[in-house]
């Protein structure tokens, strides 16, 4: 069954939704009948899947408590104990934790943090962020003037800030022949360091960057020392590092933050997604000590905040979350079933000729498709591959998170995979199946050679 005839002001309008009405594990269900394994997460967001009883319980006890207190007036306790249990398990040096309600909110309050903190400390020169291309930071207008997702940025570029964007580390294309991935790092830590110098050290505020590309390329992943020599050139500059974790975090990548693997401490870093699980809208910026104690020591606030900040029910929902992936090891869960998920895309995909890249981590796992795998030549953009692949896996019962514009903003097509942590084995398998024979049909559909 889909919607019919709607007021609601949906994000695409020419075609008739499904009509979800339970959920369960990993699986959604329609009107009629129909089940869904959610291979994506929606967006990466259901890490615990649907309808977790801990969870459920426990926004329903907060419910009954103390629903909402506006946060001019009132803390919670909910909201103490989830910054408590987030610091507790934070990157070094994190001291605070800013709660909004979803990961465009949270990139936008760290722009802002950002820039306040060199007003406090005496530093109002410094107005420039720089940032990547082919990256998404979110919808917001400062959120979307960071991100590099430029189909997104195109009808909206005379509101957005001047933001500088440098290259993405995109080994699969831009890693030249005669590079190692050490030298390729290294390069585009010069190129970042070139924007630096062109706009002039003492006028940069941030770099801003997802510590695993998400949704726009498909599961960028970065290459060993790439991140330290990012963190080393921003401390001689004394400009700050916002990792935006807000897809990658929290869990999905194999540990709590992406950050841990590549052995870098950003100054701000934003998460959301994996915070609550999709139970309640959420997000938050951990912040280092030094930059809230710019604020205390100076202005005393930050002038910036919304009406649902901080949430009693959204941080009871988190706080669940949270307490269920540490009670139940949930994260070495993330390693093992992602290892089988990386193998069955590798024995399934490995070899076919229209895959030209598998790459990820944990369960965040992305695929490029290319319609000559030798050159890494892309499907012509009016064949609308991803939307032809979501179609097919829809119709195999199965929910995955294609994209096109993956090489430039308008050109290459990949699928995004982010099933929960939850997922069993079969699962896993189940999953894999289905792509294949998504994939299969999608590849018939366009006649290209499969």
């Amino acid at each position: 069954m889909t919607t019919p005839a709607t007021h609601v002001f949906h994000r695409q309008l020419r075609h008739a939704l499904p009509v979800a009405v339970s959920g369960q594990g990993v699986t959604l269900t329609d009107a009629q009948g129909k089940t869904y394994i959610d291979a994506s997460g929606g967006a990466a967001v259901s890490c615990l899947g649907h309808g977790h009883p801990d969870v459920v319980a426990a926004m329903h006890r907060q419910i009954d408590q103390l629903a909402y207190a506006h946060t001019s007036f009132f803390t919670t306790q909910v909201a103490e104990e989830l910054a408590d249990l987030l610091i507790e398990t934070a990157p070094q040096g994190m001291s605070h934790v800013y709660f909004v309600s979803g990961g465009s909110e949270a990139v936008e309050a760290a722009l802002k943090m950002a820039r306040q903190y060199f007003v406090e400390i005496g530093q109002p020169q410094r107005r420039h962020f720089i940032a990547r291309r082919q990256s998404y930071h979110g919808n917001t207008l400062g959120a979307l003037a960071v991100g590099g997702n430029e189909w997104r940025r195109e009808q909206f570029k005379p509101l957005l800030i001047d933001v500088t964007h440098v290259s993405p580390c995109y080994e699969y294309r831009d890693r030249r022949a005669d590079e190692t991935p050490d030298q390729y790092g290294q390069r585009l830590v010069h190129e970042l360091e070139q924007a630096i110098e062109q706009l002039g050290p003492q006028n940069v505020m941030a770099f801003v960057a997802e510590t695993v590309g998400g949704a726009t390329a498909g599961v960028l992943t970065p290459v060993p020392g790439y991140f330290r020599g990012v963190r080393e050139l921003c401390d001689r500059h004394g400009i700050l590092l916002i990792l935006d974790e807000v897809m990658c975090g929290m869990g999905r990548t194999g540990t709590l933050h992406a950050c841990e693997q590549d052995g870098v401490v950003p100054d701000l870093l934003t998460i959301a997604k994996g915070l609550g699980g999709g139970y309640q809208p959420i997000g938050a910026v951990l912040a280092q000590g030094r930059v809230v104690d710019a604020f205390r020591q100076g202005s005393g606030l930050f002038q910036h905040g919304h009406t649902y900040l901080g949430h009693a029910v959204a941080c009871a929902a988190a706080l669940a979350v949270q307490r269920v992936i540490q009670r139940d090891g949930l994260l070495a869960q993330v390693r093992e079933r992602g290892a089988q998920l990386q193998a069955a895309l590798q024995r399934t995909f490995g070899g076919h000729p229209n895959v030209g890249d598998i790459r990820g981590r944990g369960l965040f796992w992305g695929m490029e498709f290319v319609a000559d795998r030798d050159s890494k030549q892309w499907f012509d953009p009016a064949l609308k591959l991803h939307t032809r692949l979501k179609a097919a896996a829809m119709r195999e019962g199965l929910m995955v998170y294609p994209m096109g514009g993956t090489v430039d903003g308008r050109c290459g097509d990949h699928v995004l995979l982010a099933p929960p942590f939850i997922s069993t084995p079969e699962d896993i398998e189940q999953i894999v199946q289905r792509l294949e024979r998504a994939l299969h049909a999608t590849l018939a559909e366009v006649k290209a050679p499969a």
